[in-house]
């Protein structure tokens, strides 16, 4: 749940020059005037918001709609008619008739000093910045003419670049202090990485000790990058070395593309967010020089099987075998920035995780084996590159787990940004191309490996497949359509009750089947301290994804995020899965091709928990 606090220092509180004679107003409606226009506000809002909501512009820094208010960088300062000093916008809440103006002299002058004073410490230039052209310094020195640095110019930059995560790279040098990276990890995921360190000049955003980001408890989620407005932080980028992998005529390079990317790269090239790319992108890809393109969603539908088979086997040991080893509720295991959350604060309960890779490893895997075998191609030659939403898949990858191929089984993890960086330095506009189709035989997927992308995907997915295994029937929901897993609460809950069950689950008749889904690691919090005070004890499956949204509000996605826009993207997913012949896992005939192919002892057998499980961990023995 995203928090909304205000959080305003005493030496920062207004001043309130007349109190309200008619208390009548407090909780109602509150008249001011902001330049000329008379307009009525609820009592509470801010200025800043007053000022949206009435089309006035007022320029910001520290401000993010995800985020509590701060009001650090005073950017948004107005003069607020009988206050000493000029006030902050996005900090001033609104509870008794004033007059404000947003553009005198004194305003546009403070605005101008602040930026020169941001700029003064801002160490290097526009030109070879990754954030050139989408940097919200650098925007704003625009809007306010800025044509020179008036308190002069860094030349040497104040601190080493953060090099040690697989995920984020921190640049300090480029930090303006507006704390959205400190309030993202503290308060919307509530992991706590990163503090403001020090005072006065010496304040800067640090770890604990001021330690790498690779040595403290940072998980990868990148949600920091997706608000910081400059250059100071950013994900690791290994194009180069995909590039080079390309243009090696002994390496067989495939790239896997997940939904979530495929539903926002439009917004990299200046297309309204609410629209989906995914032909014009297999067309890009090939044009860059991939081998082949292939679909994440495939691999979606095989950890779906892999999963349901898992949850149903742990059911049956605790329904009928009375195991009390087994755990429930089943949670899910594709996020791994979830997976690193929970690692890291809750490792007694790292036993009720699935065992189950995620979409893009168990990808991975496979390309290394099923398809090696079945192309004639060395695994050695073959560069497995998987474009995802998600900076903590860089992290996964790289995790000692993860070649159970007998090689790294994914090279290398891309975000949306990178993506579409990579496509712009081949010289194409992505929405000009034509579209085609993914390759053979790993294009063809489900809906229900689409919907992946979105908060609730995987439990509409699972429950698509699982209930009709169960009973032999369809989800007893409109169209496919599990609504109490959609939607962009923090914590959902909702049950189906199984019955009619089928010969070989007759043990589940009549058992209501309940499940959680949650999004963002605060609400994970929350989820795990549930479970820790027994409220889950009932519970069978829960849903978590590490991002605010899920994968479409990923740490790798396009910069602005915002809650209107994961909303945009997430219809984009849901339209294109409307479109799509096979809408669950199981009824994928290439899924079914591959058990009968390869992974003969079928789900959860011993090959598939060899390649498509994890095994470095605490979890415990595995359920088959």
């Amino acid at each position: 749940m995203v928090k909304r606090d205000i959080r305003i220092p005493v030496s920062q509180q207004p001043l309130v020059v007349d109190k309200p004679k008619d208390t009548s107003t407090i909780g109602g409606m509150v008249s001011i005037q902001i330049n000329e226009k008379k307009v009525s506000v609820p009592f509470g809002t801010t200025i800043l918001e007053a000022c949206k909501q009435n089309q006035i512009h007022i320029p910001t820094l520290c401000h993010h709609p995800d985020l509590c208010i701060a009001g650090v960088c005073r950017i948004c300062v107005v003069d607020v008619e009988g206050m000493r000093t000029l006030q902050t916008a996005c900090s001033f809440p609104v509870t008794t008739p004033i007059r404000i103006n947003t553009s005198t002299p004194m305003v546009r002058k403070a605005r101008r000093h602040i930026i020169d004073l941001l700029l003064s410490e801002h160490y290097g230039e526009c030109y070879s910045c990754f954030r050139n052209g989408n940097c919200e310094l650098q925007a704003l020195a625009k809007e306010y003419g800025v044509d020179g640095y008036t308190f002069g110019h860094t030349d040497k930059p104040g601190r080493e670049v953060d090099k040690s995560s697989a995920s984020v790279i921190r640049d300090m040098s480029k930090c303006v202090l507006c704390k959205r990276c400190v309030r993202t990890c503290i308060d919307l995921q509530e992991v706590g990485v990163l503090e403001a360190i020090d005072r006065g000049h010496e304040t800067h955003i640090g770890t604990f000790l001021d330690k790498p980001l690779a040595d403290v408890i940072c998980i990868n989620c990148g949600q920091c990058i997706n608000r910081c407005p400059t250059a100071a932080l950013r994900a690791n980028d290994p194009s180069d070395e995909i590039w080079n992998a390309i243009d090696n005529p002994k390496k067989h390079v495939i790239i896997q593309t997940a939904p979530s990317p495929r539903a926002a790269i439009g917004e990299e090239f200046g297309v309204e967010p609410g629209h989906s790319f995914t032909g014009e992108l297999n067309t890009a890809l090939r044009r860059i020089g991939f081998d082949k393109v292939f679909d994440t969603n495939f691999t979606a539908d095989l950890t779906i099987i892999e999963e349901g088979t898992e949850l149903l086997n742990r059911l049956k040991k605790v329904i009928v075998d009375k195991d009390e080893s087994v755990k429930l509720p089943q949670f899910t295991s594709c996020s791994p920035g979830w997976v690193k959350f929970i690692e890291h604060f809750y490792p007694e309960y790292l036993d009720y995780l699935s065992t189950a890779k995620s979409p893009q490893q168990m990808f991975g895997a496979i390309m290394k084996t099923f398809y090696a075998k079945e192309a004639g191609i060395d695994p050695a030659d073959i560069v497995t590159v998987a474009l995802m939403p998600c900076a903590a898949k860089k992290f996964e990858c790289n995790r000692p787990e993860m070649t159970a191929s007998g090689y790294k089984d994914i090279d290398y993890g891309l975000t949306t940004r990178e993506m579409a960086k990579m496509i712009k330095e081949a010289g194409i506009h992505l929405p000009e191309m034509p579209k085609s189709h993914f390759d053979e035989p790993f294009g063809d997927a489900s809906g229900a490996g689409l919907i992946f992308g979105a908060t609730g995907g995987v439990m509409e997915a699972a429950l698509r497949t699982v209930y009709e295994l169960v009973t032999g029937r369809e989800v007893p929901f409109d169209n496919l359509v599990i609504e109490p897993c959609r939607g962009f609460d923090g914590v959902k809950q909702a049950s189906v009750k199984l019955e009619k069950c089928v010969e070989k689950f007759k043990f589940l008749e009549g058992v209501e089947l309940k499940f959680v889904v949650a999004h963002g690691t605060a609400n994970a919090k929350k989820v795990m301290e549930m479970l820790r005070r027994g409220e889950l004890n009932d519970v069978h499956f829960v849903e978590i994804m590490a991002c605010p949204g899920g994968c479409l509000g990923g740490g790798g996605q396009p910069i602005p995020t915002n809650i209107d826009i994961r909303k945009k993207r997430a219809e984009a997913i849901y339209e294109e899965e409307k479109s799509l012949p096979v809408r669950k896992s199981h009824e994928n005939p290439h899924i079914n091709y591959i058990y009968e192919k390869f992974l003969t002892e079928g789900p959860c057998g011993h090959l598939s928990h060899k390649l498509l499980h994890t095994h470095y961990t605490k979890r415990g023995k595995y359920i088959s």
